[in-house]
């Protein structure tokens, strides 16, 4: 491919506090139209925002765990621009003096990882929302969302595929549910990804011209949106057309791009500081209370996790995809003292029936000190891998123990010489196909052996016993 991808990322998290960034309204999600929307919120003449703190705050948190610079003075701006569901006919948000500058983001892709540098992030007010459906042709708007805080994180435009946007969409997400700055709930827009998209040909300096897709509410509509932008722009340039800076949305119904305006620049929105509010000034020792309370990072514990338990980049890097996750499963490392099994269990089994049942991991009806109980019956060979797998669904079920289960059922394995070496002699007798080709040369017969005796203990026999036995008899 002759043509290089350039794509840069601006997000908006919805910031956690209770209450709107400049009035005293709620910020819950889910009411009835209108009726979170304060006189504030509705733009009444003679009403005067009052910043709220906690978005300072959460807006801090960011900002260090980014390693960037946080401004100790930043100010707050009048974005201009005129659309139904914006009651005031203006946008607050920061311009020249944002909250946070600068920083970076180090992401996964594949086996390599890459750093993404941080242009900025800055706070503002969301606007409303236009509602279209069950208005026969009209559009209703509902201000409730109108003045919920937003913390804008822009980054520059480091990224190369629709792969590593996705990466870093998902690795800002980790992050800021991980500081609890944000729910990130993406269905309830908590969490919008709007992609720069640009192609050039491989060598040249300057970028090409840009289209923004807006409002991207999940990882698979961002990587799909770029990827077919892409795709278009390439075939515009090539076909001897050019691509003309505007703003995009994505259809995943018919899984394009379309236009929707032209794309704005800065100039165009009039910015001018906001008169209602004092530029903010902001204590250092704010910030080092901050930086007392801060958790320990998704890239450290994945560190951690990776000398301390010896398990593998891929599964640390699963691990710590939520604060959430990367505690159950540090608890269930801890109990069992088997840093590799836990992982496992956890990545695999674990995952998928939460997955399968809609559930999250604080929902777990496995605690780690139950399934540590499972982890130490498979040590200690008091059950096989497969049959622990059984029992794994028993708990799931019910709030028994896994030793009560085991027992209930009967599915202590064999451990016994005598008894696998009966069942080995009856599986040679019955296979002798597998028992020529294991003596002709191919390895693959004694699995295919070492099946059938498990079969034939119905998952009890100890595995590795019966492989044993098995190469002992076959060598005769």
């Amino acid at each position: 491919m002759k043509w290089e991808v350039v794509i840069g990322l601006e997000v908006h998290v919805q910031l956690s506090t209770v209450s709107k960034i400049f009035s005293g309204a709620s910020t819950a999600f889910g009411a009835e139209p209108n009726t979170h929307a304060s006189a504030v919120d509705l733009a009444y003449p003679g009403v005067l925002p009052v910043l709220n703190e906690a978005a300072v705050e959460r807006a801090v948190r960011l900002g260090l765990a980014l390693g960037s610079t946080i401004n100790l003075k930043n100010v707050f701006a009048r974005k201009n621009y005129f659309y139904p569901d914006l009651p005031k006919g203006y946008q607050i948000s920061q311009m020249d003096l944002p909250i946070v500058e600068f920083g970076t983001l180090t992401i996964q892709v594949g086996d390599e990882e890459k750093v993404v540098r941080l242009t900025r992030a800055h706070l503002e007010e969301d606007a409303g929302k236009s509602l279209h459906e069950d208005f026969h042709g009209m559009t209703g708007i509902d201000l409730n969302r109108a003045g919920t805080p937003l913390l804008e994180v822009v980054s520059e435009p480091d990224m190369r595929s629709a792969e590593e946007a996705v990466a870093y969409a998902r690795t800002l997400h980790t992050l800021v549910t991980w500081l609890g700055i944000s729910d990130g709930n993406m269905q309830e827009g908590s969490f919008r990804v709007d992609a720069n998209v640009s192609v050039r040909p491989f060598g040249q300096a300057e970028f090409g011209t840009r289209c923004e897709i807006k409002n991207l509410n999940s990882f698979r509509f961002l990587e799909a949106a770029i990827k077919f932008e892409v795709e278009r722009q390439v075939e515009l340039i090539e076909d001897g057309g050019r691509v003309v800076q505007e703003t995009r949305l994505y259809d995943p119904d018919r899984g394009e791009t379309r236009s929707m305006r032209s794309k704005e620049d800065a100039h165009d929105y009039r910015y001018f500081p906001d008169p209602d509010l004092l530029p903010v000034n902001i204590d250092p020792a704010l910030i080092k209370l901050v930086q007392s309370q801060m958790p320990e990072l998704p890239a450290a514990m994945k560190a951690r996790f990776i000398e301390q338990f010896e398990i593998s980049v891929y599964d640390a890097s699963l691990l710590t995809a939520s604060l959430e996750m990367a505690r159950y499963f540090e608890a269930l490392a801890l109990a069992s003292g088997q840093g590799k099994l836990a992982a496992n269990w956890v990545v695999g089994e674990i995952a998928a029936r939460l997955n399968r049942d809609s559930m999250s991991i604080d929902a777990c009806p496995i605690s780690p000190e139950r399934l540590a109980e499972l982890i130490a019956r498979i040590v200690d060979n008091t059950i096989s891998g497969k049959i622990a797998k059984e029992v794994f669904e028993a708990m799931w079920e019910s709030s028994d123990s896994a030793d009560a289960i085991i027992d209930a059922k009967g599915l202590k394995q064999i451990t016994d010489s005598g008894a696998i070496e009966a069942i080995v002699d009856q599986v040679l007798a019955q296979n002798t196909k597998s028992v020529d080709e294991y003596r002709a040369g191919k390895e693959k017969a004694l699995n295919a052996l070492v099946g059938q005796v498990m079969k034939a203990s119905k998952g009890k026999a100890n595995p590795a016993q019966a492989q044993e036995i098995l190469k002992q008899k076959l060598a005769n």
